[in-house]
């Protein structure tokens, strides 16, 4: 098992985790950040877990940028700039900034360092945890066949909905062979329908542009600087000033979408192409998202929900049929087409806890739509609600 390796290259990662340390880079390059693992589902970890686990981020050391990769994303993502791709190119994981402790079935994982170091590790660290728990479990899943027959059908189904789609499930794959799979089958029609994968490495394998927004870290970190009240808008425009409108879907939910509408002024609202979902009932957010650009004197029909929030087929026919002829829908499926193999499927997120900068630590807090996607310290969750008024 100390050969046990899912992660072979530096870019098998989100590709928001790129552009936000861009942003971090080039913004907060002296902001440390602290994350932690949040085991919403209460699973129990086996035997040896965590010391599995330490041999397998060690090896990842070992990975660098390689030329090929530096002029993929030079071609495919000229908003990265030369200075980035440079410093890309020299980064290494460093391994010591990662604790992993296991105490009987429960595992404890604290991610700590420079916050432009440091923000490459969450998306790595949950696929590795979800495949290395399913392997050691000793968990079948259905043979390869069942998985393309399968995705060929959710394609047939997406292309009768006339939806565009895009490949959001690196964090909770059930492993890097079975999402290699899927998007090999994503990708053979061509199908003008399908955006792309959220997976750099495999956007690179598979010649396609990588997709993604921001992670709720960012708006995070923008609250316990500025305040809870404007971190959403600051947010934004410091991604304005970055991407100067290249990377135009923007994140919903960090303290929910009445505080983010709150901050979504005119010229923001005209600026960014769409928005993210990512928390809460679908049809009330589509309905706050057609007002809010209404009351602005937009129109809808020019602008795009992207929905990322536990997909089905089911759920996208729902959802996209409640959008025709109001707004443009976009789909990122995550888990729905990399961990459907049969099994049970995880329920943890890695999510930033503390931020260091002016010389203190300060505990964030993510006030999701949905309660149970909320985090951070109860006192700190009650004090946010209330400074909110929520």
């Amino acid at each position: 098992m100390s050969n046990f390796s899912v992660i072979s290259s530096i870019l098998d990662n989100d590709f928001y985790k790129f552009t936000m340390q861009n942003a971090v880079l080039k913004l907060f390059p002296s902001v440390k950040a602290r994350y932690e693992l949040i085991n919403r589902g209460k699973h129990f970890f086996p035997k040896d877990f965590a010391n599995i686990m330490k041999e397998t981020i060690n090896i990842m050391s070992d990975l660098k940028l390689s030329d090929k990769e530096k002029i993929f994303l030079e071609k495919s993502c000229p908003y990265l700039d030369s200075s980035y791709l440079n410093f890309l190119k020299e980064y290494q994981y460093n391994p010591k900034e990662v604790s992993i402790s296991q105490i009987g079935e429960n595992i404890k994982i604290r991610i700590e360092g420079l916050w432009y170091r440091t923000i490459l590790w969450e998306v790595p660290l949950m696929a590795i945890i979800s495949e290395l728990y399913y392997k050691l479990i000793g968990a079948k899943c259905v043979p390869e066949d069942t998985i393309i027959s399968s995705t060929k059908e959710k394609l047939i189904f997406y292309k009768k909905l006339e939806v565009k789609i895009g490949e959001y499930g690196t964090r909770r794959r059930f492993s890097y062979k079975v999402q290699n799979l899927v998007l090999k089958v994503l990708t053979e029609e061509k199908l003008p329908f399908f955006i792309g994968t959220s997976n750099v490495h495999f956007s690179h394998i598979f010649s396609i542009n990588p997709i993604g927004t921001q992670g709720h870290e960012w708006i995070m970190f923008h609250a316990a600087k500025y305040g809870l009240n404007i971190a959403d808008r600051i947010a934004m425009e410091n991604w304005l000033n970055i991407y100067k409108g290249k990377l135009g879907i923007i994140l919903s939910d960090t303290y929910t979408s009445s505080i983010f509408f709150k901050n979504f002024n005119k010229k923001l609202s005209n600026f960014f192409k769409g928005i993210r979902h990512d928390s809460g009932d679908p049809i009330i957010f589509i309905k706050k998202t057609i007002k809010h650009y209404k009351k602005l004197g937009i129109n809808p029909l020019e602008k795009i929900i992207v929905f990322s929030d536990n997909l089905t087929p089911k759920k996208v026919a729902y959802i996209s049929s409640f959008c025709k002829k109001k707004i443009i829908p976009f789909f990122g499926i995550g888990t729905n087409f990399t961990n459907d193999v049969g099994l049970p499927t995880m329920n943890l997120v890695i999510k930033m806890v503390e931020t260091f900068f002016d010389k203190k630590w300060i505990s964030v807090v993510k006030l999701s739509n949905v309660k149970e996607k909320s985090t951070g310290k109860k006192n700190m969750l009650i004090l946010a609600r209330k400074n909110l008024h929520l």
